[in-house]
């Protein structure tokens, strides 16, 4: 098989085209959290363990990622809710032996916590700091993979807490082989990475984009024989813990879009690997959002419930409810309205395209309907727990019916709801449920022929405290979820049609 080099490396660099690429998927669910972090207390119970389930699922997807061992699905969620216990492993769940999965796992999530760490002590990042995050990682890993002189694998001493000193650039299937920093030139790059890196910081640059660029620049040089992947995936969630985020974690099922985006930002093109890095904090965001206060909770302290009773307040008092609320309703009517126009002009393409072959027509009501709004709340519920979030029934919300007859009086409708997200007031979920009605009979109650179809597309999520500006800014993201919604409507039913 003949060998293609591919230059991954070039000489470390900031360049415009990161500062060009847009955060919107990130920007548009921010001030939510940013509301929610004032309210969680970081010594909470459900805070903390939110975090330490964070941790573990890090310390769990980062070795799987880097092939370094595989865990199956079950065991995982298992270790990511409970701890990394390992009578709870059967046959079969790993590939390694399991006291080497134990000592892998711990090594990894004691590196995650120390990235914790050093950002509570606000220590800065150096090139000492990241070989010493590297021995951390890799205390139980001896061996790194190498290739001799002829080009054979073979296994070679891993140097923990060391530069490389011999090239690693990994060979694929395909017979391409990319071609890293040479370990001559590494200790400079370093420097001028961490350089580079500072003053991103100092220069108050977007977090989402410091970060995906500290990985890509770190990846790029490679200074390791082994383990690059991990540290750059440490120092990316480094930078936005400092900034009250989350860390950076990797699922095995992203791997594929993962390298791609790294690979487009290998050409300059740096927007997939920001998109990669805004949707995987935004997820997380998500998360915490449905992350409940048990402030009821038999282990609390009545001076410990009554702390967070008296911030809530506060937060309430200091934030001006009353502008605050009308801000969350105005959005929520921006929103529904942007909705009504992009389903309408969806509407509008799809009959000239159909030639009178099946009727379309929409039915909608607004939030502030409160006789009608509460229809196909049912479904909602469903919905929201199909996705595992929490849907507050108790705030106003709107709805579309966007419905197709088809000839015989077979009709579909996509009901698009607009509902709030999660244990706060301020993040709107926007989804989309397809049913079918059949034709019944005299005897026959209407809600037992409604079947409900699959259209798998998870809600788009937007804070409703974002300012015009930002609303803006992320209409163009729900533009296309709309559109892919209807997209896969069409799909389904056009499957059903013989």
């Amino acid at each position: 098989m003949e060998i293609e080099d591919v230059n991954i490396w070039k000489q470390i660099e900031f360049s415009d085209s990161w500062l060009k690429t847009n955060t919107s998927k990130f920007d548009s669910i921010l001030p939510s959290w940013l509301r929610k972090r004032e309210i969680l207390k970081e010594d909470s119970n459900e805070y903390k363990n939110f975090i330490n389930r964070l941790k573990r699922q890090h310390s769990i997807e980062t070795g799987i990622v880097e092939k370094l061992y595989d865990l199956k699905e079950g065991i995982t969620e298992t270790f990511i809710k409970e701890g990394f216990v390992e009578s709870y492993l059967q046959h079969g769940d790993t590939n390694i032996p399991p006291k080497l999965l134990m000592s892998y796992l711990q090594d990894n999530f004691d590196a995650i916590d120390f990235v914790f760490d050093v950002v509570k002590n606000n220590r800065i990042i150096t090139v000492s700091f990241i070989k010493e995050l590297h021995q951390l990682i890799t205390s139980h890993q001896d061996t790194a993979e190498g290739r001799d002189q002829f080009g054979n694998r073979l296994k070679i001493e891993l140097l923990k807490g060391k530069f490389k000193t011999r090239e690693n650039n990994p060979t694929r299937e395909d017979g391409k082989r990319f071609v890293y920093c040479p370990p001559i030139h590494v200790d400079s790059e370093m420097d001028k990475f961490v350089e580079i890196g500072q003053t991103l910081i100092s220069n108050n640059t977007h977090p989402i984009i410091i970060a995906a660029w500290y990985h890509h620049a770190f990846t790029q040089i490679h200074p390791f024989q082994d383990g690059n992947g991990r540290i750059a995936r440490l120092l990316a969630s480094l930078i936005l813990i400092r900034f009250n985020l989350f860390p950076f974690t990797v699922r095995r099922n992203e791997k594929k879009r993962y390298i791609e985006a790294l690979e487009k930002a290998d050409n300059n093109e740096p927007q997939l690997l920001v998109d990669f890095f805004s949707d995987t904090q935004k997820r997380t965001i998500e998360n915490a959002l449905n992350l409940k206060l048990e402030l009821a909770s038999s282990t609390g302290s009545f001076a410990e419930v009554a702390e967070i009773f008296a911030q809530k307040l506060e937060i309430k008092k200091r934030n001006t409810e009353k502008e605050r609320l009308l801000l969350i309703s105005t959005n929520r009517t921006i929103l529904f309205d942007l909705c009504s126009n992009v389903l309408n002009d969806l509407k509008m393409e799809l009959v000239n395209k159909l030639n009178n072959n099946a009727k379309i027509f929409i039915g909608s009501c607004r939030p502030e309907n409160e006789i009608k709004r509460h229809y196909f709340s049912h479904l909602i519920v469903a919905y929201a727990m199909k996705y595992d979030y929490f849907f507050n029934r108790t705030l106003p919300r709107g709805w579309f019916r966007f419905v197709i007859e088809l000839p015989e009086d077979k009709k579909y409708q996509l009901i698009v709801t607009l509902h709030h997200f999660g244990y706060d007031d301020s993040t709107l979920a926007i989804g989309g449920i397809l049913q079918y009605n059949e034709e019944k009979s005299d005897n026959e109650r209407n809600d037992d022929l409604t079947t409900i179809l699959p259209v798998a597309i998870e809600p788009y999520t937007i804070s409703l405290e974002n300012k015009t500006e930002q609303m803006k800014k992320s209409f163009d993201d729900l533009k296309s979820f709309l559109q892919n919604i209807i997209t896969l409507t069409l799909a389904q039913i056009a499957s059903e049609i013989s």
